[in-house]
C-alpha cells in the first residue's frame, strides 16, 4: 500500500513536470488576490510640481471629465462634437479604475462598483443603438477593430460601437451601427480596453537614448531565454513611439488627439476630419476641438477677453495630455516578506527583461521632474506574445503578433488584463504569454517550475504595484 502510495505520488510529480516541460501550467492551489481593497493610490498631480502647475493639473482634470453631447445642448453633457461614431462620451468614462485616469471599470471593483458605462451609453438621449453582444454590465469597457475590410484588405481601424442616429440633438442622422454580430461570427473583431494613464508624463520625458540603453543592457540575458524586443518608431522623425498597445503613438498630445476623434468622434487640431461623416450626420465645423480665441470659462474673471489661464485658453486635447502628463504614478503598497520574495521570483525567472523595474527621466520643464528615477516595470519596447494574443492588427512597425510591453505599476488596482481585457486573473493573464511563437515561453516555463509558495509570493508582488 505504500509503495503505491509512493509510486502515485512520484508519477504525478513526473507529470507536473511534463507539463511545466512543454509550457502547460502544473495545478497551482495559488489564486490571484484580486485588486486590493483601501483608497486609489493614483489620481493626484506629482508632488513636487509647483502651485501654478498644481493649478493646471487640476483644471486639466475638470476638462478630462467633460461629458460631450453633438452641439454642447443638453444638460449635464456640455462638451461639442460627439459623434458621428463613438465609444463613449468623457475621458473619464472610460479611465474611471481606481479612479479617474485608470483603466476599465467594472462591477468587481471595490472602491468604484460601477457597470460598464457603455451598456447605458447606447440609448442615451434617445439613441437607437443596440447593445452588442462583447458588451456586458460586469465586462470591460472595449473598442472593437476589424482585421479585414470588406474585400480583404487590412483594415484594423477602430469601428465605432454606437452612433449618434436618433438622439435628441442629431434629428436627421440614419447612421446605422457596424455589424458586430456578422465580424464575429467571421472571427473578424479584436477589442482593445484603455490603458492606465497614471504617470505617464515621467515616460513621455525619458530620452530615447535612456530606453536603448535599457534595452541593451539586457540583451545577453534576454537572448539566453530567445526574447528579442525592438521599439516601434516615428515614420517621419524616427524617434521611439512610446503610447498605446502598440506604442504606435509618438506624444501624449497625439494619444490623446487620436483618441478623442475615434472614442468620441471629436475633430481636433491633431486629428480635424470627422470620422463618418455621412450626409446628415454632420453638425459643427471641423475641428470641433480648439484653441479658444477668447476667454470660455464663465467662472473666470476674465470671461471673454483674450487673456486666461492655459487651461482655459488651450483646447481639450491640450488639458487631456496635460492632465496625464502632471499626474502622479501609482503608489505601490507597503512591502512584506512575501512581497519582497514574490520581487525578488520576479527577477530570477525573467519577468524583469522586459518588465524593466526603472527608468530615468532627462530634463522636464516641470518642476521636479527631472532626472527621477521612476519603476513603470516596462521596457516599452515591443514583444512577440505569439499566436494566442495575436489581434491580427499591424500599427507602425508593430506587427500582428507583437505588443508594447505593458506597465504594470499600478496593477495592484486594474480588473482587467491583457490588451482585450479577456481576463480578470493575474495566473491567467501570465499563462496567456506562452504560446506559438510568443518570445515569453522560456519565462512561462520558469513560472511553471515554482514552488507553491514562490508563485503565491510573486502574485502578491504584483498586486501590491
Amino acid at each position: 500500500m505504500k509503495c503505491r502510495n509512493l509510486m502515485a505520488t512520484v508519477s504525478l510529480s513526473l507529470s507536473l513536470f511534463a507539463l511545466a516541460a512543454i509550457g502547460i501550467a502544473p495545478l497551482h492551489a495559488q489564486n490571484d488576490p484580486g485588486p486590493r481593497s483601501g483608497p486609489p493610490a493614483a489620481g493626484s498631480f506629482y508632488s513636487t510640481l509647483n502651485p501654478n502647475e498644481q493649478n493646471f493639473f487640476n483644471q486639466a482634470q475638470l476638462r478630462f471629465q467633460e461629458i460631450d453631447s453633438v452641439s454642447g445642448g443638453i444638460p449635464g453633457e456640455n462638451g461639442v462634437g460627439l459623434g458621428p461614431t463613438f465609444n463613449g462620451n468623457s475621458c473619464a468614462q472610460c479611465h474611471a479604475q481606481p479612479t479617474i485616469g485608470g483603466s476599465s471599470p467594472g462591477l468587481s471593483s471595490p472602491q468604484n462598483p460601477i457597470a460598464n458605462p457603455q451598456v447605458a451609453l447606447a440609448a442615451l438621449d434617445g439613441a437607437t443603438n443596440a447593445v452588442p453582444s462583447f458588451i456586458t454590465a460586469d465586462g470591460p469597457v472595449r473598442e472593437a477593430r476589424f482585421i479585414k475590410t470588406s474585400t480583404g484588405t487590412l483594415d484594423g481601424g477602430v469601428h465605432g460601437l454606437y452612433t449618434i442616429a436618433g438622439r435628441s440633438d442629431a434629428a436627421g442622422c440614419t447612421l446605422a451601427q457596424p455589424d458586430f454580430a456578422d465580424a464575429l461570427t467571421a472571427n473578424n473583431v479584436i477589442f482593445r480596453i484603455p490603458t492606465p494613464l497614471f504617470g505617464l508624463g515621467l515616460v513621455e520625458a525619458t530620452p530615447d537614448a535612456t530606453l536603448q540603453a535599457n534595452l541593451a543592457a539586457t540583451a545577453s540575458a534576454r537572448a539566453a531565454l530567445k526574447i528579442k524586443g525592438v521599439f516601434n518608431t516615428s515614420g517621419n522623425d524616427g524617434t521611439i513611439t512610446r503610447f498605446g498597445w502598440k506604442a504606435q503613438n509618438k506624444s501624449l498630445l497625439i494619444f490623446v488627439g487620436e483618441a478623442y476623434n475615434v472614442e468620441q468622434g471629436v475633430s481636433n487640431e491633431n486629428f480635424p476630419n470627422e470620422r463618418s461623416a455621412v450626409a446628415g450626420c454632420v453638425f459643427n465645423a471641423s475641428p470641433e476641438d480648439a484653441s479658444n480665441i477668447l476667454n470660455q470659462n464663465p467662472s473666470s474673471s476674465n470671461f471673454g477677453t483674450t487673456i486666461g489661464t492655459t487651461s482655459e485658453m488651450a483646447s481639450d486635447i491640450v488639458n487631456f495630455a496635460a492632465f496625464i502628463r502632471l499626474s502622479a504614478p501609482a503608489a505601490p503598497a507597503p512591502s512584506t516578506p512575501s512581497t519582497l520574495n514574490g520581487a525578488t521570483v520576479f527577477n530570477t525567472i525573467g519577468c524583469n527583461l522586459c518588465h524593466s523595474p526603472a527608468l530615468t527621466t532627462g530634463a522636464s520643464p516641470f518642476t521636479g521632474m527631472s532626472n527621477v528615477t521612476y519603476n513603470p516595470y516596462s521596457d516599452f519596447a515591443l514583444h512577440s506574445m505569439g499566436t494566442g494574443l495575436s489581434d491580427g492588427i499591424e500599427q507602425g512597425a508593430a506587427g500582428a503578433t507583437q505588443f508594447r510591453t505593458a506597465p504594470l505599476w499600478g496593477l495592484g488596482q486594474r480588473l482587467f488584463f491583457l490588451h482585450d481585457g479577456r481576463t480578470t486573473d493575474l495566473i491567467q493573464a501570465i499563462q496567456s504569454h506562452s504560446s506559438s511563437g510568443s518570445e515569453a515561453v522560456g519565462v512561462i516555463h520558469k513560472f511553471n517550475t515554482l514552488k507553491a509558495s514562490q508563485v503565491q509570493d510573486l502574485l502578491n508582488f504584483l498586486r501590491s504595484l
